[in-house]
């Protein structure tokens, strides 16, 4: 089944490619020997991440549509915040996307962060290098949020865009850090905003101690995406970034990053976490009930 399946995959068969994704999602017997078996690719990933409401949904439609124009093959992961309670997501917001789900040269699909903290799907690496098995000229992955620790998509993505809005000046200080060391590109959208220009100048003096570890300046690109304005500037200043033969200082150490995941998924296999809170609710029943010495029974 999975040798025929990585054929279609290779030759872009939609459909095969959707069901592997499933297939990889629900960790169905045979999913790790046809991930050794992925082709090499060298389809770069575009990373778009950022506050939610800052327009990532729409924005993503807009470089959509430019790829499509220039006669570019684009697969689009969509990640959204699931429940902690059931795992499930209402991934609602993909009609923001929905001039392209039948078109041929697009693929998208919504995944669920189903309790990653990170804000990406916890099969997303694996799922990711599925799709670029698949043809695609790019994939682009556009994440629930971002926060301080919230960075895992520096680790997927070739090129990382940050979108903000003008009004999240308070939130940009909170993620300050995290924003400097991920960010490629800052995009502020519904820069119609009166506000725009005097967050992009204080965007640009914020980051100024950052250009020091950068071979240069991070473009901070005005867009509105609801009227696919910037976007066109936008996608250029991807493409320039991918095409420059820069080695990235980063790339060892979040290669090791996803190997840590990985090896930690395999680990983490055995533990399920409803037969824990049925565990922990005998527990507690006991009563003295302490956290600590509960998972001394999973690391012992």
């Amino acid at each position: 089944m999975w040798a025929n399946l990585l054929q279609e995959v290779k030759q872009g068969n939609a459909k095969s490619l959707a069901r592997c994704i499933s297939l990889i999602e629900n960790e169905v017997e045979g999913y790790e020997h046809f991930l050794q078996t992925l082709p090499a690719s060298a389809t770069p990933v575009i990373g778009l991440t950022g506050p939610p409401g800052a327009g990532k949904s729409t924005l993503t439609d807009s470089l959509i549509g430019l790829l499509v124009n220039e006669g570019k093959k684009v697969a689009v992961l969509c990640i959204d915040p699931s429940s902690p309670f059931n795992l499930g997501a209402l991934l609602g917001d993909r009609i923001r996307m929905s001039n392209w789900y039948n078109h041929p040269n697009v693929f998208i699909r919504s995944l669920a962060t189903r309790g990653s903290l990170g804000g990406l799907h916890p099969k997303i690496l694996e799922i990711t290098d599925t799709c670029k098995a698949a043809g695609f000229d790019y994939v682009i992955v556009e994440t629930v949020g971002v926060g301080q620790s919230e960075i895992e998509i520096a680790g997927l993505a070739d090129v990382t865009v940050v979108v903000l809005v003008p009004e999240a000046g308070d939130e940009v200080q909170t993620m300050k850090a995290g924003l400097m060391e991920i960010a490629d590109i800052f995009a502020v959208n519904k820069a119609d905003r009166p506000e725009a220009d005097l967050f992009v100048r204080n965007l640009r003096l914020m980051l100024a101690p950052a250009f020091a570890t950068h071979t240069q300046e991070i473009p901070v690109v005005k867009t509105i995406a609801t009227e696919q304005n910037g976007a066109g500037e936008l996608l250029q200043n991807i493409q320039t970034l991918l095409q420059q033969p820069h080695v990235n200082e980063r790339r060892s150490w979040l290669l090791a990053e996803k190997a840590y995941y990985l090896i930690q998924q395999q680990r983490m296999r055995d533990v399920v976490k409803k037969e824990m809170k049925l565990n922990i609710e005998e527990e507690m029943k006991k009563g003295d009930f302490n956290l600590y010495r509960f998972i001394t029974k999973y690391i012992s």
